[in-house]
């Protein structure tokens, strides 16, 4: 049971890691097209966004879950709670950057924490749930 609990609190580290790095992917290209390309805020959030998703998928299923799931399968349950997270927060984040003018970063740093903590219990449960440490 302790040792169990101590593979729990190292998974939870590790999506944490690489969910930091995914965030430096998101905001790198947030960054970018925020100050490049003169666009409003959510297609910057959306474009940067799948890149950290594409990012943070693969190397936590490789590294922090070690699944053999279906990657298919996986893939198809990770864009269901996208199909959910993507539209509430883009939504958020075009009203409160776009409409009460809050800044940009603090928008999208708000809804990276968001992300975070929902993804982290959603991966964990619904898509690697029966599959974890199933990889050799």
């Amino acid at each position: 049971m302790k040792n169990q609990k101590a593979k729990e609190i190292l998974r939870f580290f590790k999506f944490m890691l690489f969910s930091a790095s995914a965030g430096l992917v998101e905001m790198g290209m947030f960054a970018l097209l925020n100050e490049l390309s003169g666009w409003n805020y959510w297609p910057c959030y959306l474009i940067a966004l799948v890149a950290s998703v594409v990012w943070n998928f693969t190397l936590n299923r490789k590294f922090t879950f070690k699944s053999a799931a279906n990657v298919p399968v996986a893939m198809l349950k990770v864009l269901a709670y996208y199909a959910v997270f993507t539209p509430l927060s883009t939504l958020l984040g075009h009203w409160l950057a776009d409409v009460l003018l809050w800044n940009e970063y603090i928008v999208t740093i708000l809804n990276m924490l968001l992300n975070f903590t929902t993804e982290f219990l959603y991966q964990r449960f619904v898509v690697y749930g029966k599959s974890i440490d199933s990889a050799k």
